[in-house]
């Protein structure tokens, strides 16, 4: 086997170890991050960062952002586990590194959610994620947010601008096939 033949299967193991490492700086950040909220702060009582504006808010969330959906907990929880199994899958063909963060702010964050469905009250399925962060009039949320949301935004950018997540670079056109080039060549002299 030659080192060509070995390159992208090379890449694939470093866009996966890329995937994971981004996961689990953000799933480590997250859990630390509510396991002091939930140590240190009382339930609806705000604590000031910044005057009103900014506050550490503890609170429990059943539901999805905004809480929506708040009395499907467990739909949640197979949805949130569907997105891990999905990224996962997508990592074994994986190429682009920016897919390979992307993803793993993805991964990362609906792992640290899914680490309340799962481990905390009311219980297994029914967990009640933890959020903490007050900014303005925004709902209060965790670093499990902006981690999906910052992922989300990348990968949809991706998209648009023609970056896949199993090739390197742009898109491209398909080539020319040897039909189309002749019939070019016969427009052209005609």
């Amino acid at each position: 086997m030659t080192d060509d033949e070995s390159t992208p299967d090379t890449e694939t193991r470093l866009r996966l170890r890329l995937l994971l490492s981004v996961a689990g700086v953000v799933l480590a950040l997250d859990v630390i991050t509510k396991v002091l909220a939930v140590r240190w702060l009382t339930p609806g009582q705000p604590v000031s960062i910044i005057g009103d504006t900014v506050t550490w808010t503890l609170v429990r969330n059943s539901g999805a952002a905004f809480s929506m959906a708040t009395g499907y907990t467990w739909v949640l929880t197979l949805v949130a586990t569907g997105v891990v199994v999905g990224i996962i899958w997508m990592g074994r063909r994986l190429v682009s590194p920016w897919w390979a963060l992307g993803l793993g702010m993805i991964l990362g964050g609906a792992l640290g959610n899914l680490v309340d469905r799962f481990f905390r009250s009311p219980g297994p399925l029914r967990g009640h994620v933890v959020d903490f962060l007050s900014i303005g009039w925004w709902p209060v949320f965790n670093v499990a947010d902006p981690a999906v949301v910052g992922g989300a935004i990348l990968l949809v950018a991706l998209s648009l601008f023609g970056y896949d997540f199993d090739t390197t670079g742009r898109r491209t056109s398909e080539p020319a096939t040897a039909d189309d080039t002749a019939a070019d060549d016969k427009a052209e002299t005609a």
